[in-house]
């Protein structure tokens, strides 16, 4: 089946010194910096590291304009989520469909976003006729399967996970029911396959716990040296990175390092960093700090190519469905406020950011208050980006909430997103958008927006209320 009319084939834009910042969904007093003075996005920071900084996503945050916003302008790089996976592309033996995940494909593209394709051979999320497969017609139908998938995306897709998980915590291998019924040579069988179906695209082991050195590392490690002495072909090795608070392996770098040393590039594929919930500022401290690390282990290694996080907000995160109590893993919060591991992440690729101030408004008789932390987020001759980070200090959720401050002289604001403006005199005003004024107590909801300052931009003194 042929590619969607109207593709191009993508390469790997992250290598260039500058990105281009794609045209971002507006919606739900959502709006995007339109100045391409704005600070840098975390795709554009990558980029000029010659990396990518990328999420996954799914087909049902498709339809959310905050969310899309952010998706289609932060970063330079998406992976799908779910809809490539066996389970959507081939549902019934021999019938393919590519619907839900070309939709996800062509939203990258509109927005200058290189795809990472996952995943060809996993032993989850497939469907029920695999299993009723004979054995000796298992090997035929991953050939099929892998050659009209990788096939559909020739071209689309830059990196493939081709195989999966497929070796267990002390290093032998997973008894799914391809190892079953087609042994130790399904692996390489795979590998082959992908790169007769897309010979462009760069083909990837991607596995879970194989960040440090250790059994499981090891035994990926052993097999990309027998591809790499066979000749089988393999380019990259992924690390999932799904990591616990204050545990990222101290030996991440070094195992980056001597996967590249075989050949291979490195990827971070699916990071997040998960906390028992709620968060605070000592668990939001330690978080940032242990992205920070992962960062900066990735860019240690010229051959780790980039970092994808397993969707990006919060709220959309499939941690307390799988890990009860625990939570908070991504670098958003649920309303698509920019967190400290954000922020270090940003750092660490290259931003520079600037002092915040804190005032604190409290109204009612009952506890009822919030805090309003500003931070200027990058700064250039005329102009200046800032954001500002609404917390709930009360002890019930807010229904609303509005922050306000007075311009320094040669100051001036323009329309926000993720809240509503309002200015009388030098005096501004800014509430929330209908979709964030509900804040959790010691939740958190965000704004940010672009200005004009003809002087030295300074950080004024805010306040919040609730409302």
């Amino acid at each position: 089946m042929p590619a969607p009319a109207g593709r191009a084939r993508r390469v790997l834009a992250a290598t260039a010194a500058t990105a281009v910042v794609g045209t971002l969904a507006v919606g739900m007093a959502v709006a995007a910096p339109s100045t391409t003075d704005a600070a840098p996005t975390l795709g554009q920071l990558a980029a000029a590291k010659g990396r990518y900084f990328g999420s996954a996503t799914d087909n049902p945050t498709l339809t959310n304009a905050p969310y899309t916003a952010v998706l289609g302008g932060e970063f330079n790089q998406i992976t799908v989520g779910n809809t490539q996976k066996w389970m959507y592309t081939e549902p019934s033996r021999g019938q393919f469909d590519y619907a839900q995940a070309d939709r996800i494909v062509d939203f990258a593209q509109a927005h200058d976003q290189v795809v990472r394709g996952h995943t060809l051979v996993w032993h989850n999320q497939l469907p029920g006729w695999i299993d009723t497969v004979p054995a000796g017609e298992l090997l035929g139908v991953v050939r099929n399967h892998i050659a009209n998938v990788a096939g559909h995306y020739r071209g689309d897709v830059v990196h493939w996970d081709v195989v999966n998980e497929a070796f267990e915590e002390d290093g032998t291998r997973r008894r799914s029911v391809f190892q079953q019924k087609i042994g130790d040579g399904y692996i390489a069988e795979a590998f082959k396959a992908a790169r007769a179906a897309d010979p462009n695209a760069e083909l990837y082991y991607n596995d879970y716990n194989i960040e440090g050195i250790g059994a499981k590392s090891d035994a990926v490690y052993n097999l990309v040296r027998s591809f790499k002495q066979q000749g089988i072909p393999i380019d990259g090795v992924g690390l999932q990175a799904h990591l616990v608070l204050g545990q990222v392996p101290s030996t991440l770098r070094q195992n980056i390092q001597r996967f590249a040393d075989l050949g291979v590039d490195v990827a971070i594929t699916e990071l997040d960093i998960r906390m028992r919930t709620p968060r605070d500022a000592t668990k939001d401290a330690q978080q940032a700090a242990d992205y920070r690390a992962v960062t900066n282990a990735c860019l240690a290694v010229t051959r780790c190519v980039g970092i994808t996080v397993w969707d990006f907000s919060d709220g959309y995160s499939w941690i307390p469905s799988v890990f009860p109590g625990e939570g908070a893993a991504l670098i958003y919060d649920e309303n698509f406020g920019k967190k400290p591991a954000y922020w270090a992440v940003y750092e660490a690729l290259g931003g520079t950011t600037t002092t915040t101030t804190t005032t604190t408004t409290t109204t009612g008789g009952n506890g009822t208050g919030c805090t309003a932390t500003y931070r200027v987020t990058g700064q250039w001759p005329g102009g200046y980006q800032a954001e500002v980070t609404v917390r709930n200090t009360a002890t019930s959720a807010t229904t609303g909430w509005a922050v306000r401050w007075t311009l320094a002289q040669g100051q001036t604001v323009g329309s926000p997103w993720n809240g509503v403006a309002t200015t009388s005199g030098r005096d501004v005003t800014v509430r929330n958008a209908n979709h964030n004024g509900r804040i959790a107590v010691g939740g958190t909801a965000s704004f940010g927006f672009t200005g004009t300052s003809t002087g030295a931009n300074p950080v004024p003194a805010i306040t919040c209320a609730t409302t």
